[in-house]
């Protein structure tokens, strides 16, 4: 496959200099020998700041989203695949020839990592925070058949505030998931405000956090004896699940 120009990639998101997918592309691109391509950060202080990131940059190919992007990066594409559309969240975006589509690699992520670890008894799960790759959590246990339950901060109808949690609560509901950016590096020390003490050994606490490797939250659940499993896995998955997206064979 020749380039006589060169295809860009990148990611688009605030604050993302600790990103991991810059280096995880370079190093791919190292392996495929492609040297045409390469894959930069993007780091928009607003949204609105993106129809000019993709004005100036003609050889984009396809970008990833993170946070704090993935839901209202939505209206500025032309078009949305259906497990994205359904979710109303976006992580990864092709140029295409009718324009900009719309795709969520994160459930293909999130599903595939957190699956090794489930167990009979883990029927019903917590999904800490509302944000956009919450909602890809959310997908997934619809399809695992997974019963669960949001915690906000600001709780609407049918979520639980972080004070609703108590004893109860967190002997039926076994599975945590961190959707949140708390305890990401450098605020290694920062983690979801819940009831550490009443986590034992039938949980099962995941973390969509990778830097640090073991976050404050799953340091936490590891000394109740919980399964822990933190976010790496799933985003290597979801980068090659791109990957697929924007070279089809």
């Amino acid at each position: 496959m020749e380039h006589t120009e060169k295809n860009k990639f990148g990611l688009v998101g605030k604050n993302i200099s600790y990103s991991f997918s810059k280096g995880y592309f370079a190093q791919k691109f190292k392996d495929l020998n492609l040297d045409g391509n390469t894959y930069e950060n993007f780091d928009l202080p607003k949204i609105n700041d993106f129809r000019q990131l993709i004005s100036q940059n003609k050889n984009l190919k396809g970008l990833n989203v993170t946070i704090p992007y993935k839901e209202v990066v939505i209206p500025y594409l032309d078009e949305l695949n259906a497990k994205a559309k359904k979710i109303g969240a976006v992580n990864t975006i092709k140029f295409t020839e009718k324009g900009l589509k719309g795709y969520n690699t994160d459930i293909y992520g999130f599903k595939k990592s957190i699956r090794p670890f489930l167990k009979k008894y883990h029927e019903k799960a917590l999904i800490l925070g509302t944000g956009g790759a919450s909602k890809a959590v959310a997908f997934v246990f619809d399809e695992l058949g997974i019963d669960f339950k949001y915690v906000s901060r600001n709780p609407e109808k049918n979520q639980f505030g972080y004070t609703d949690l108590n004893r109860a609560i967190l002997s039926d509901y076994t599975v945590l998931v961190n959707c949140t950016p708390r305890g990401t590096f450098p605020n290694i020390m920062d983690k979801p405000d819940i009831p550490y003490q009443l986590i034992t050994d039938r949980h099962l606490l995941f973390d969509l956090i990778y830097n640090p490797a073991k976050t404050a939250f799953l340091e936490e659940g590891e000394i109740q004896g919980a399964s822990i499993c933190n976010g790496l896995k799933m985003l290597e998955l979801q980068a090659e699940k791109a990957w697929e997206i924007w070279n089809p064979q």
